[in-house]
């Protein structure tokens, strides 16, 4: 971890890379925005997956004195990660055969057919208490008329993948034992939250002619304003539904496993002990003696003793850790890997035919309706999970590392 405290900052940035060379131009550029907020508490982190993102980096952490700026939480509120960890050995049905190819292939391709993947939805509403609970409290979100109709559509994407980044994974750990992944956020509700309220913060904040420039796009709330008070209840609500969301697929994914492995090897399938963590979101919480609302923009909270998931890239690795309770980070880790190429830019550079060889090659089965965008999310367009590892071991300690072995994306 090094510290840039120049004449570009107002704050602290504190980075934890080697260098200031490990940070890409924009993702420096938005830093320096960040450390110039007058509400900053202490100083601004940055964790060692970050990247450019909208406003604010991902994988960027700050403490802020009584504001809550919805690009900091970003459009995927509550997007996270869900694991489960099995008792089934890989090897023991590796080369047995079902009637659908092999049992992992069996398990991708009932994953895809019962889960709706990227713009699909439910065709009829889903059971949701999160929405019940919302629809049951109605007088906390009346007043943003404009919204109330996407909790009604929430219903119809409980138990949704999504697309771009999310996934669900089969994966093997280091002891040759089987653990089901999952990534995925608020869906729609989640990116349309936060569009509405980063609009209204926009026009506050000209009305106050805050000292915050518009070119940083953090416009923010104060918390005791309506309008932040509001922001709240709706990031609240969808946290609750993107966690509802992870719960609701794994469930579904643990029954398909289950099925498929006990019909045709015989093994009794225990589960052992779900994680199921958000890592874009802000929090009420306390550091260095100051309430502060602490926003985590891609990054995953963990406390002295919190497990979290770290996913690696398809067909890479990923990491299940216990947080150290490091005061210097907040309290957070990485949230995966960190861009190294766009979506755009990982297309031009790696082919499909790339892609789908290398994975081949791994023996990761890939469930994917098109093929012609599985570049973007190829481990190539991602930085090597273990270096970022490497620079967070005085975060996080790493208790368990998992393999791609089957993967369905949107």
């Amino acid at each position: 971890m090094f510290v840039i405290y120049n004449e570009k900052t107002r704050f602290p940035v504190k980075v934890w890379l080697e260098n200031i060379e490990q940070l890409e131009a924009n993702c420096l550029e938005q830093a320096y925005h960040l450390s110039q907020l007058p509400f900053i508490h202490k100083w601004v982190c940055l964790m060692p997956d970050t990247h450019a993102g909208k406003g604010m980096p991902i994988g960027g952490v700050i403490a802020a004195k009584d504001v809550v700026i919805p690009n900091a939480v970003g459009v995927d509120i509550g997007c996270g990660m869900d694991f489960i960890p099995t008792n089934i050995r890989y090897d023991d049905i590796r080369e047995i055969q079902t009637g659908n190819g092999t049992v992992i292939q069996s398990i991708i391709g009932n994953i895809m057919r019962e889960i709706p993947l990227n713009t699909e939805r439910h065709k009829t509403p889903q059971k949701s208490k999160v929405l019940d609970r919302a629809m049951q409290e109605m007088e906390k979100y009346e007043a943003d008329e404009e919204l109330v109709p996407f909790i009604e559509d929430g219903y119809f994407q409980v138990g949704s993948l999504g697309g771009g980044n999310h996934f669900i994974e089969v994966q093997e750990d280091q002891d040759g034992y089987l653990g089901i992944m999952i990534h995925s956020g608020s869906r729609h509700l989640g990116k349309t939250i936060c569009d509405y309220f980063h609009n209204k913060a926009r026009e506050l904040n000209r009305k106050w002619y805050s000292e915050v420039k518009e070119e940083y796009r953090l416009a923010f709330l104060p918390v005791s304003s309506k309008e932040g008070k509001q922001y709240i209840h709706w990031m609240n609500l969808a946290m609750d539904y993107a966690f509802e969301n992870r719960e609701r697929m794994l469930d579904k994914v643990c029954s398909i496993v289950k099925e498929v492995v006990e019909k045709h090897t015989g093994i009794t399938v225990e589960f052992g002990q779900e994680i199921n963590c958000h890592h874009n979101y802000a929090a009420l919480e306390n550091h260095y003696d100051a309430n502060v609302w602490v926003h985590r923009k891609g990054a995953v909270r963990v406390r002295e003793g919190e497990m979290a998931v770290i996913p690696g890239a398809m067909g890479s690795y990923s990491y299940i850790v216990e947080g150290k309770g490091n005061k210097d980070s907040f309290c957070t880790s990485s949230h995966g890997a960190g861009r190294n190429y766009s979506r755009t830019g990982a297309m031009q550079a790696f082919s499909v035919e790339k892609v789908m060889v290398d994975l081949k090659e791994q023996g990761v089965v890939l469930g994917k309706r098109k093929k012609n965008d599985v570049a973007e999310e190829c481990r190539f367009a991602y930085k090597d999970i273990d270096q970022v590892m490497a620079q967070q071991l005085d975060i996080v300690t790493p208790v368990r590392k998992l393999k791609t072995v089957g993967v369905v994306k949107g």
